[in-house]
């Protein structure tokens, strides 16, 4: 037996076939009756026109003004039999019969055992259709009067008969015929019902109602959870999704109410329409919503090799900038770490081997010259750099330089008090980290061990001024934006070509500046401008 509180399909094959059967037993119960009243009708109508003509006739006019009941008699059997009729009565003008297939009726009033009454023709001079149960049956009848040669008086009265029992003959003959349709159209209707049904749940994956309920609440609440704004488009450019972050980050109506608009009115500038033509996807593109920079992708959906929709996915700008950031700055830290876990390792090598060997006195000086430039680096630090960030960024550029066998020298007359909050001190650390591993890169290659690097910093003003100058080999004039542009390096290897791209976009964001002064094989001094705040 089909279980169908738990099968769609059987559900929806037993909805349908019930309602195509109720249908269709609906229509022909209508069919029949339809059947049954149009013929009875027809032989109604065909009873009345026999009686009619009758009643036109000159012979049975006279006949009927003589009372004539042999010819009347002799003409009605004539006339039943010509018409196939039941039968042929012929009245006078008070209702007696004259001719009636039955002799012992003939004298007697129509009205005694017809139940029917004749008052319409006889007294009102009109034609009419009856149905009754007389002497001969249940019969349809066509009743006529008949006028004089003058047409003024009412003289007599024609009645013809059909029995309906050929009706009813008649109508079961049919019905047979349509039961038989009936019974086809009832399977038909069962077989949609296994096709629609077949086919409803292939477009459905397979899928049962509670399982389709289930999975939407799992997406819906995914959508809704993800960081990531996310809008999707039907293939004439409908939005149909928009998630919270998406409200939330282009700052739309929080009613929902941009679901069912064309996307060209929410965001003229989203570029969807383009990937619903050519069907390209977009990845990692950076573009303007709303005002906002944002990073964008673009998928199409595709069904059967049609597009059907795009699905685009986007977060501010600011926060991939601010993972970079972050990512570098975790970088910077372990290289830090690196080098001076290096450097110490071999000082402490050598101190061990001087100690082993009895310079005891030598190795009190390696202690003391590591121990005197490292002190004295950290309290020009502690003294003019009052932010632990900076100053820490410092120590570990400081670190690395030596490691590299450069020399990073913090100019004397560097100040700088705490940076105020409203500055994000991670992306300014951030920032004066690229130009400083920039600067000692620039100048290993240029010089090799023994080079210098000066880092200048000062507050003094209205802006914040971070000076980074290296001995590398310059950079040329046709240079001095490219190496800004996103992932334009002059070096060969990969994973570069960021650094300073996210230095532009901070000062920018926040109005600053960045200027190059250089000349060919002099170095190159990167100056920082950036407003207090």
């Amino acid at each position: 037996m089909l279980n169908f509180k738990s099968s769609l399909k059987n559900r929806m094959i037993l909805a349908l076939g019930i309602t195509g059967a109720l249908q269709t037993g609906i229509i022909g119960v209508f069919a029949w009756i339809y059947l049954t009243d149009s013929l009875s009708d027809q032989i109604g109508q065909r009873a009345l026109k026999v009686a009619q003509t009758i009643a036109t006739m000159p012979s049975v006019i006279e006949g009927i003004e003589q009372e004539n009941v042999a010819f009347l008699n002799s003409l009605a059997t004539q006339l039943k039999d010509t018409n196939d009729a039941l039968f042929i009565v012929i009245g006078n003008r008070q209702g007696i019969r004259l001719a009636h297939p039955n002799p012992e009726k003939i004298g007697k009033s129509m009205a005694d055992d017809d139940g029917d009454d004749n008052s319409p023709a006889l007294v009102q001079g009109q034609g009419y259709i009856s149905k009754a149960a007389g002497s001969l049956g249940l019969s349809m009848r066509g009743k006529a009067p008949v006028y004089d040669a003058f047409g003024e008086q009412v003289v007599g009265i024609i009645s013809v008969g059909y029995l309906l029992n050929n009706v009813q003959a008649t109508v079961y003959r049919y019905s047979f015929v349509l039961l038989v349709v009936i019974l086809i159209m009832i399977l038909l209707s069962i077989l949609m019902a296994i096709l629609i049904a077949s086919r409803f749940k292939k477009a459905i994956f397979g899928l049962e109602p509670e399982q389709i309920s289930r999975l939407f609440k799992e997406q819906d609440a995914t959508l809704q959870s993800i960081r990531e704004g996310v809008i999707a488009v039907n293939n004439k450019g409908i939005i149909t999704t928009l998630n919270k972050k998406a409200i939330e980050t282009l700052e739309l109506d929080v009613d929902g109410s941009a679901i069912g608009k064309h996307i060209s009115e929410v965001l003229p500038e989203s570029g969807m329409m383009s990937v619903l033509e050519t069907g390209q996807s977009q990845f990692d593109h950076e573009t303007w919503l709303n005002g906002k920079s944002m990073i964008v992708n673009r998928l199409p959906l595709t069904a059967n090799s049609e597009i059907t929709g795009v699905v685009s996915s986007f977060r501010p700008k600011n926060e991939v900038d601010l993972v970079s950031e972050k990512l570098s700055r975790i970088q910077t830290l372990a290289d830090s770490l690196r080098s001076q876990a290096h450097e110490y390792s071999n000082k402490l090598h050598t101190i061990a081997g001087l100690i082993q060997l009895g310079a005891n006195e030598e190795a009190l000086n390696v202690i003391g010259s590591e121990t005197e430039v490292h002190q004295a680096l950290i309290g020009q630090l502690m003294d003019n750099v009052n932010d632990p960030l900076i100053a820490g960024c410092l120590l570990g550029k400081y670190s690395r330089a030596r490691e590299m066998g450069l020399i990073l020298s913090v100019e004397e007359d560097s100040q700088i008090d705490i940076i105020s909050d409203s500055l994000p001190k991670e992306q300014l650390v951030s920032c004066l980290g690229n130009l400083i591993d920039n600067a000692l890169e620039a100048t290993f290659k240029h010089i090799g061990q023994g080079g210098v690097v000066k880092v200048g910093i000062t507050d003094i003003g209205d802006n914040i001024i971070f000076d980074v100058e290296d001995q590398g080999g310059g950079i040329d004039e046709t240079e001095h934006d490219l190496i800004f542009e996103k992932g334009y390096s002059s070096k060969s290897d990969e994973n570069h070509g960021y650094g300073l791209y996210l230095v532009k976009q901070f000062v920018d964001q926040w109005g600053g500046s960045v200027t190059i002064e250089s000349k060919p094989d002099h170095g190159a001094c990167f100056t920082l401008y950036l407003a207090k705040q």
